[in-house]
């Protein structure tokens, strides 16, 4: 350990950990992971790619889906290294102040996501309630000013994490319970009060992942109302359908992060595994499955992506046009 000031000990690096029990097996698990973490690159790359090169996907539905594909990828690149680090090579440690920045890094994109889900609860909102205001309504400046405000909120509300934990003194144990930084984790090993971390990190669930999930439920339940009123069987079904995707992903997102959220702050666990779980489900599954979910059930990406494989298999250049 180092010493600061004369009062305050920093620990020099962490000790991340895999799954627990399965340490003589961390080589094999590292194979799934590696292959999770290609399918969540390559597939938000391929949904990035899409959007961009097929002129009938310039629209904010899918503009929304391209940062949310963005903000999938920085997820996944904030816990590569330190989880194959772990699993693949076995080596589990972290510098300090390194941990530290992932720790921000995942916090912040996981902000953003929540943000996009809700911008994109809005957008299913305009759509089916007032279709022909819809490109009037979320124009690109629009779109633009959304997807900035959900990066600044989520540095602002992140970035006094690491201001918060540095100030700790760190004297109990250095291992900590993931293969990657997270607050929570961080924080326990502090030996000095922790209650202004505590009531921070409240706060942080309350006013970003709290309120866009409170609004995501309003959208939906004003866009029930709004189907309701549709005369026909075949109307209603066929409005209900361009939200699914976007339900999926939202349950894909919240459903893990308020498990981990309960587990952190109520649950009491004699082994770190319940932890371990909802975490890894939380920060692997979700950038994997996104692009999947949008792949399979999104009509629109579903034809472009058929239309770019054929044009490969008869050998050409695999341009993406429109249909």
């Amino acid at each position: 350990m180092q010493l600061f000031n004369g009062t305050r000990y920093q620990p020099i690096h962490f000790l991340l950990s895999g799954i627990p029990g399965l340490e003589s097996v961390h080589i094999w698990i590292s194979i799934p992971l590696s292959v999770m973490y290609v399918i969540a690159l390559l597939g938000n790359c391929i949904i990035l790619y899409i959007v961009q090169k097929t002129p009938n996907l310039h629209e904010p539905q899918y503009i929304f889906l391209s940062m949310l594909a963005g903000t999938d990828m920085g997820m996944s690149a904030s816990t590569l290294p330190t989880v194959l680090n772990v699993f693949l090579f076995n080596n589990p440690e972290i510098e300090f102040h390194s941990c530290l920045a992932q720790m921000f890094f995942i916090h912040t994109f996981s902000s953003m996501e929540s943000a996009i889900l809700l911008a994109m609860a809005f957008d299913r909102f305009v759509a089916i309630r007032s279709p022909l205001h819809y490109t009037m309504v979320l124009t690109h400046s629009r779109i633009i000013g959304m997807g900035l405000a959900a990066v600044m909120r989520g540095v602002a509300l992140m970035a006094p994490l690491p201001i918060l934990l540095k100030q700790l003194p760190f004297c109990k144990s250095i291992i900590l319970s993931h293969s990657f930084c997270f607050h929570p984790d961080v924080m326990k090993l502090a030996c000095g009060s922790i209650r202004v971390n505590i009531i921070y990190g409240l706060a942080l669930v309350l006013c970003s992942f709290g309120i866009d999930s409170v609004f995501i439920v309003l959208s939906y339940a004003l866009i029930l109302k709004t189907v309701l009123g549709i005369a026909s069987r075949e109307g209603r079904l066929k409005a209900l359908n361009t939200c699914v995707s976007h339900i999926l992903t939202v349950f894909i997102f919240y459903v893990p992060l308020i498990a981990l959220a309960l587990i952190h702050r109520i649950g009491k666990y004699h082994s770190p595994l319940p932890h371990v779980t909802m975490s890894n489900i939380f920060l692997f599954l979700t950038p994997v499955l996104n692009p999947l979910v949008y792949s399979m059930k999104t009509k629109q990406i579903r034809a472009v992506l058929f239309r770019l494989f054929k044009t490969r298999q008869s050998g050409g250049k695999g341009k993406v046009v429109s249909y």
